[in-house]
């Protein structure tokens, strides 16, 4: 149901994007250490949210649509801001672009499988892609105001970014590699159902 609480908490994440983003854009330090805390409140709701849906047999069509969107927002919108903000420049700018691409693509793909009704399950390698990709992000969100208290937080954050991206580039290759023999097949008929006729005036 829309109103049930791993619902709202996948409503909360989505609203939390524009504010995770705007702490990042504000400039100062206690901004980014805003921007880091709002971002580990929206991580762990993306964990609580399926975890409760699970357990107290609340999974739903809205839930499943919502979830993964409200994923690749946040990680989208948190990128870009990084850039917008030079935490992410020069040469690792093709490293967010890697992470950017894939999700588009891999989004698309599954949008077209789930149309043949062809299920593509999450491999163990993409699920470690995405937790060093989330921790990237948050020592990056951290950026400058982290340096001041532990030397090379930015750093780590960039090699955790260029190792998400590597890993980014290999499991979006095994998505396309399970759908591929779908994407060169036959287009699936559509059946489309026969003109109603309408009823003439007085008709019951």
């Amino acid at each position: 149901m829309p109103t049930s609480l791993p619902n709202i908490l996948t409503y909360a994440r989505i609203a939390m994007v524009p504010v995770v983003v705007g702490c990042v854009v504000y400039d100062g330090d206690w901004a980014r250490w805003w921007a880091l805390a709002f971002f580990i409140i929206a991580g762990v709701t993306d964990f609580f949210d399926g975890y409760l849906a699970r357990a107290w047999a609340q999974q739903s069509n809205l839930g499943r649509m919502l979830d993964p969107i409200a994923d690749k927002l946040l990680v989208a919108a948190v990128l870009l801001a990084l850039t917008r903000a030079g935490t992410v420049a020069g040469y690792s700018l093709w490293a967010a672009l890697v992470i950017l691409c894939r999700e588009i693509l891999v989004s698309g793909l599954r949008e077209f499988l789930a149309e043949l009704r062809v299920s593509v399950p999450v491999s163990q390698l993409a699920k470690w892609k995405t937790t060093i990709q989330m921790i990237a992000l948050a020592f990056l969100l951290a950026g400058p105001a982290g340096d001041e208290v532990v030397t090379g937080v930015t750093e780590v954050g960039i090699a955790l970014l260029w190792a998400a991206a590597i890993l980014t580039l290999y499991t979006g290759y095994d998505y396309f590699k399970a759908g591929i023999e779908h994407l060169t097949g036959p287009a699936p008929e559509r059946h489309t159902p026969p003109p109603v006729a309408a009823k003439r005036d007085g008709a019951s």
